[in-house]
């Protein structure tokens, strides 16, 4: 089974991540996050999946969420109109993503990467 992995070129933890999957022996299809963002109804399933609310998808530390006011419009933006701003301007979402099966996982950290993966497998 292969993973669909959503990524920046420069991004660091994109890359760290990218270096663990191809360590690990991890087969996956790169998607550019910026030119190539993940579709609503994809955006839609990675929470679920994931099981966090739609503001973790967000990159709190990203330059369009700073000068978007995201902060501040959250608080009043419903959850469908947050996704399709996700899917529009795929800066905005924190990444890397990482969709395989019934996994997604939001962010690099290898820890969560190693357990979560072992789990499938097991």
């Amino acid at each position: 089974m292969s993973a669909t992995f959503y990524a920046y070129p420069g991004c660091d933890s994109c890359r760290k991540a990218r270096r663990w999957l191809d360590e690990h022996g991890v087969a996956y299809s790169e998607r550019n996050i910026a030119t190539d963002p993940p579709s609503v109804a994809t955006l839609r399933e990675l929470q679920a999946r994931a099981g966090v609310p739609l503001r973790r998808l967000f990159n709190t530390s990203g330059q369009l969420y700073r000068s978007g006011e995201y902060a501040r419009r959250l608080a009043t933006m419903d959850d469908d109109t947050a996704r399709a701003e996700l899917a529009a301007h795929g800066m905005l979402i924190r990444r890397p993503l990482l969709l395989l099966g019934e996994l997604a996982l939001i962010g690099f950290h290898a820890d969560e990467y190693a357990a979560s993966l072992a789990a499938m497998r097991a």
